[in-house]
């Protein structure tokens, strides 16, 4: 059976109830977590305190915790674990920021492996989430396309089987989401 196969059943079975195949479900999706963790921390300072190991263990314990922890497809799990992440690394920087009284704000890179992605390196983690949340207020779906690729990981083609649209009609909202995160990150 496929990996992928494998997953979608483990996470059917877990959204079922059945808490048993909590290990074996982490083991087959802990190397996609680490992923998602590393695509989060890219670009962070080297006097970051959070480790990623620390921020996929912290996402899965709230992911597996939440009341109403059901995940219908391989698509809207890893959605969900990207923002339980991006919700944990602002909640992390809210409270470094509170230590210091303003200090330095954490840097993430938001890449994709192609050349031809958007960097918002300069962007930092507070601002990229305060950026998300004005464009999600705007525009929900666009807000979640860009979700689901740059912090979910997500191939274009898994993206619009996710979102349930056209693959050309995801690449442009997704362009559109894009500059229109660069406009707001840059004031």
């Amino acid at each position: 059976m496929a990996d992928r196969d494998r997953t979608t059943q483990l996470l059917k079975r877990f959204s079922d109830g059945d808490t048993g195949v909590c290990d074996a479900l982490f083991g087959a999706i802990e190397a996609e977590l680490h992923k998602l963790a590393r695509m989060h921390m890219a670009g962070r300072e080297r006097a970051h305190t959070l480790q990623s190991t620390a921020l996929v263990h912290e996402a899965w314990l709230r992911l597996i915790d939440a009341d109403d922890a059901t995940f219908p497809s391989r698509g809207h799990f890893y959605s969900m674990a990207s923002k339980v992440m991006r919700s944990i690394l602002v909640d992390h920087a809210r409270r470094k920021a509170a230590e210091k009284r303003g200090g330095d704000r954490v840097r993430v890179t938001l890449v994709e492996g192609a050349g031809d992605e958007p960097d918002f390196s300069e962007a930092d983690v507070l601002d990229l989430h305060d950026a998300l949340g004005r464009l999600e207020a705007i525009d929900a779906e666009r807000a979640r396309i860009v979700e689901l690729r740059y912090f979910g990981g997500l191939t274009m083609p898994d993206l619009a089987e996710s979102v349930g649209l056209p693959l050309r009609t995801v690449e442009r909202r997704l362009q559109a989401a894009t500059a229109w995160l660069r406009d707001a990150l840059r004031g």
